[in-house]
């Protein structure tokens, strides 16, 4: 390590980085809708398989949304097919693009359980 930290990020390759471009674009509107129950469980328990059935869930998170959908849509999705919601939150880069992921808080604790069982891995354009 006799490298300074310039000449080391300086010898690093400069390949094309993974996962920086999204897939789709604003063409693809009929995309799959993946539907994931937001418990604390799965996050501290590392690599363990928790089902939705056996822990009722108020929170999910949704992901590969279209960059067109907006908060509006999804309340309105969720609120009238599944019931009441807390928050929904999506997620924006720094440029103020959406990331296509969003959190749903439920009102009662097993609607997230029934918006993962409704929605889990769904087309949302039916095209």
């Amino acid at each position: 390590m006799d490298k300074s930290l310039d000449e080391v990020i300086s010898s690093r390759p400069k390949g094309p980085r993974r996962g920086t471009g999204r897939r789709g674009g604003p063409a693809a509107k009929a995309q799959l809708l993946g539907v994931h129950p937001a418990t604390r469980a799965a996050t501290a328990t590392k690599g363990a398989a928790i089902t939705p059935a056996a822990q009722p869930t108020d929170k999910i998170i949704v992901s590969n949304l279209p960059g067109d959908v907006n908060e509006v849509q999804i309340r309105e999705l969720f609120s009238s097919t599944v019931g009441p919601l807390r928050e929904v939150t999506l997620h924006y880069d720094s440029a103020g693009r959406s990331k296509g992921v969003a959190a749903v808080h439920f009102q009662k604790k097993g609607d997230g359980t029934r918006a993962y069982q409704q929605y889990n891995n769904r087309l949302i354009d039916g095209s």
